[in-house]
């Protein structure tokens, strides 16, 4: 019953306090879904199920403290390889929940990942979602599905060749003026500020492959919990934590 009026408190502060520099995109690696439900004796579709409940919720702790992008990773491309019996429920419940908040219009969708790895059928609803919600203005959410760091990087650099081939560019003038920005121009993200702060849950202390592009100079902050048990209060925490650092963009 103290946590409500905990997290109020943590809100004023942050809003009183201008000089606090909050973050502009956040990246959030919704991990422990699995393991949630081991320990509460459930079975993996249902640890699944409860995670996507606790999306919408997120997104909206984030608009209180006006977040402007967040980057939601629901599906590694490493997660596409799990055996059917698992992976057909769960790329239901992530369009299922996709879908939803499309239907709410209150946030801008944009998938980043290899749809192509995707069932057409799952690839189809993220698009859909894309387009529905393509108008709103409101937060940007990136829905990573089928998302992998060193997949995007490869996208990026053949849709860099790809483009400069059409140009009639030959490898050796491709090779004098490309750089990191030419790079980045292709990326999922493009055209998006880079992630100040990566929040991952479930107690794992690694990146396991998440915007390895866009977050080499961002913020990160590990908690504890499961994904399904993130909560608010949790989360303003990482905002906090987030604040009151020093940062030195890799320096």
């Amino acid at each position: 019953m103290l946590y409500p009026a905990y997290e109020a408190r943590m809100l004023r502060r942050m809003s009183r306090d201008g000089s606090l520099a909050l973050p502009q995109h956040v990246g959030v690696m919704l991990d422990g879904n699995r393991r949630w439900a081991r320990a509460v004796g459930r079975d993996t579709a249902h640890g699944h199920q409860a995670g996507a409940a606790n999306i919408e919720p997120l997104l909206g702790w984030c608009d209180e403290v006006g977040i402007q992008v967040v980057t939601l990773w629901l599906l590694s491309t490493d997660n596409l390889n799990r055996p059917a019996p698992e992976l057909d429920p769960l790329l239901e419940i992530i369009a299922d929940a996709v879908d939803s908040l499309a239907d709410q219009r209150r946030w801008r969708l944009h998938p980043v990942g290899a749809l192509d790895l995707l069932p057409d059928a799952t690839a189809s609803r993220l698009k859909a979602a894309a387009e529905a919600t393509a108008d709103v203005d409101g937060m940007l959410v990136n829905v990573a599905v089928g998302y992998g760091g060193r997949r995007e990087i490869t996208d990026a650099v053949r849709s860099l060749l790809h483009e400069h081939a059409a140009k009639g560019t030959s490898l050796e003038q491709l090779a004098q003026l490309i750089d990191v920005e030419h790079i980045a121009d292709h990326l999922y993200t493009k055209g998006q500020p880079d992630p100040d702060l990566v929040i991952r849950t479930s107690g794992e202390q690694r990146l396991g492959g998440f915007l390895l592009w866009q977050s080499a100079r961002s913020e990160f902050y590990f908690c504890e919990a499961y994904w399904p048990d993130f909560r608010r209060v949790d989360f303003l925490r990482a905002i906090r934590a987030y604040a009151r650092r020093e940062r030195r963009f890799g320096s």
